[in-house]
């Protein structure tokens, strides 16, 4: 595929807000993840929660719109130069140009889940009977109202691959010529159905999440939001990072649990790869899904010892921010691009003794070297996958 110029690009996660925060706790191995403080009856776990959000306003004309999903986006949307960047691609594209793509899990469920609490003679109290709230499309509507984007507007909800996948969507409409550039990205916020729905499936830890640890017994749940602004490349401004190649698979095996060799997640790799042009030992960095559960680390772990050499520095960053569900793609395509830039490569966080499964791709311990290509991958229920391929220029 022909290359696409990343323009900008941040994420707001447990760890703080922007990109230099997610860098500096990852180059310290200071993780996000606290004792479940959500909700009035907690769940016994630990989740990676964003400060702030309960005390933050939205602008006074965004103001049907609140919810605590929607807070996070507008939080995270205001970082790292993203709303200048995003004014002088507009100047340069035209604001119907210019596609928005975001994923979520679970959109602004939050709010209507406090909603049906508060029914009064069958009815939502005032405050929130507000219907752009309480559909999938929340999130999407949202960031079209506070961006004034113009362009094709989509809402990916593919549980734990959404905001990997619209890396992919975003480049094949421009690909088909409906837009010049995409600001994509994705959101997600704690409630109670995620918490106490993954629970009921078996996958929560009491503890925090150890990714292919021995030990590891399941995942901590967290929040986040992020964007990434790409563009087409015209001329000779290539720009310093690229996306390079998108993959895509599902391999239908069961509604929550991977297929136990991996196949699914192979297909995508191998076609990122493809797509890329490139050879898996050219990849210097590989943020794997890695999300502490028994069966999902070692599928993956399967997979990535079929595809990649020892030498590749593969590592699950949900040890520090939670396992933040339609967001972990925009999240961990942040913390791939952060190693593209700095050639700082995370390992992983609060485990200690590898599972046995584990080839030697799988580094717990951080190094640093430069790179010239990243991979991220993200997995969601139903065995639908997307890996990313990420480059310098």
């Amino acid at each position: 595929m022909p290359a696409l110029a990343i323009r900008a690009y941040t994420a707001t996660t447990a760890l703080g807000r922007g990109r230099e925060a997610q860098a500096q706790a990852l180059r310290e191995r200071r993780g996000g993840l606290r004792r479940n403080d959500f909700g009035h009856d907690p769940l016994d776990c630990w989740i990676g929660r964003v400060d702030g959000l309960e005390s933050l306003a939205l602008p006074a004309e965004l103001a049907d719109w609140d919810c605590r999903n929607n807070r996070l986006a507008w939080l995270a949307l205001n970082q790292d130069g993203l709303p200048e960047a995003l004014t002088a691609l507009v100047a340069r594209r035209g604001a119907e140009r210019v596609a928005l793509v975001l994923g979520t899990s679970t959109a602004s469920i939050g709010a209507t889940e406090e909603a049906y609490t508060r029914l009064t003679d069958g009815r939502f109290p005032a405050d929130l009977a507000r219907g752009e709230i309480h559909q999938p499309h929340s999130l999407g509507g949202f960031v079209q109202r506070a961006t004034g984007l113009r362009g094709p507007c989509v809402t990916v909800a593919t549980a734990c691959s959404s905001s990997a996948k619209v890396f992919a969507q975003a480049a094949r409409l421009i690909a088909a010529g409906y837009a010049d550039a995409a600001l994509v990205g994705g959101v997600d916020t704690l409630c109670g159905s995620v918490l106490f729905g993954f629970n009921s499936l078996q996958l929560v830890a009491s503890e925090p999440c150890k990714p292919f640890d021995a030990a590891r017994v399941g995942l901590s749940l967290g929040e986040a939001g992020g964007y990434a602004l790409i563009e087409r490349i015209d001329g000779d401004d290539a720009g310093a990072l690229q996306l390079r190649g998108y993959g895509e698979s599902s391999d239908a095996h069961h509604m929550s649990a991977p297929h136990p060799q991996g196949l699914g997640a192979q297909l995508a790799m191998r076609d990122a790869l493809a797509r890329a042009g490139i050879d898996a030992a050219q990849v210097g960095y590989l943020n794997l899904h890695g999300t502490a559960t028994p069966a999902n680390d070692q599928a993956e772990a399967i997979a990535v010892a079929a595809l990649f050499p020892d030498g590749l520095h593969a590592s699950s960053t949900k040890g520090w921010t939670g396992h933040t569900l339609g967001a972990a793609g925009i999240v961990e395509s942040t913390v791939a691009l952060l190693a593209l830039e700095r050639g700082e490569l995370p390992g992983i966080l609060n485990s200690t003794a590898p599972d046995p499964v584990c080839g030697p791709q799988i580094r717990f311990d951080n190094a640093h070297k430069p790179i010239r290509y990243a991979m991220n991958n993200s997995f969601g229920f139903g065995g639908n996958n997307c890996s990313l391929v990420f480059g310098r220029a």
